[in-house]
């Protein structure tokens, strides 16, 4: 016996499957476009906030601008979760991108983030600094050794000399521990082109130089 498929009910069936992928796919562009103008506008907000603080301080100095020296033990106030810490510049890989308090969601999907009870800039111990592999932290595959790494915050600019870089796993928190240096560390997800969640940490070890 022979079955026979009406190929009317087959053509709506096909006919409504490729709108829902379509609709689906267009959400998904739509989703992703506003993620990107919203990193944009927080960056761009941020960053003019940063930079009128600095200018407001600089004013306050007599127009001399801050530099944090080696032996300073000065450090940022306390920041609350999702506050602004300051901005992160890697010169030679093109980052500048601005630092917040926490590594919420939110946080890391318009930032970078300030690992919370590791130290800040100008403290003794480690800054840990955590940020996405497919956004802001991209350009981290191509660092190398010797490559100078800057924070800057409202105490100034704290200088930061590449180590080396390796790779933990998933729940290897020992990268963060404080040391009796001021030292930074950069955390973000490898493999870079990973699809899904990656099965190591590519870390980033710095040492503050003046």
């Amino acid at each position: 016996m022979r079955l026979v498929v009406p190929k009317a009910p087959l053509r709506r069936i096909l006919r409504w499957t490729k709108r829902l992928l379509f609709a689906g796919g267009v959400s998904l562009l739509v989703y992703c476009g506003f993620v990107l103008m919203d990193a944009w506008s927080f960056q761009r907000g941020q960053r003019r906030q940063l930079e009128l603080r600095l200018a407001n301080i600089q004013e306050a100095n007599g127009g001399v601008s801050q530099t944090a020296s080696p032996a300073s033990r000065r450090a940022l106030p306390p920041v609350a979760p999702g506050g602004l810490v300051g901005r992160m510049d890697i010169p030679r890989l093109g980052i500048s991108t601005i630092v917040m308090e926490g590594t919420t969601a939110k946080t890391l999907r318009r930032a970078i983030g300030h690992i919370e009870g590791t130290a800040l800039p100008g403290q003794p111990g480690n800054v840990g600094i955590s940020g996405h592999r497919d956004t802001f932290f991209r350009p981290l595959r191509h660092i190398r050794e010797n490559d100078i790494i800057t924070l800057t915050t409202l105490l100034g600019e704290y200088r930061y000399r590449v180590v080396f870089t390796k790779l933990v796993g998933p729940y290897d928190v020992t990268v963060l521990n404080p040391g009796g240096d001021e030292i930074l560390t950069l955390v973000t997800c490898y493999p870079f082109y990973f699809v899904g969640p990656a099965p190591y940490r590519f870390i980033v070890r710095a040492e503050r130089v003046a």
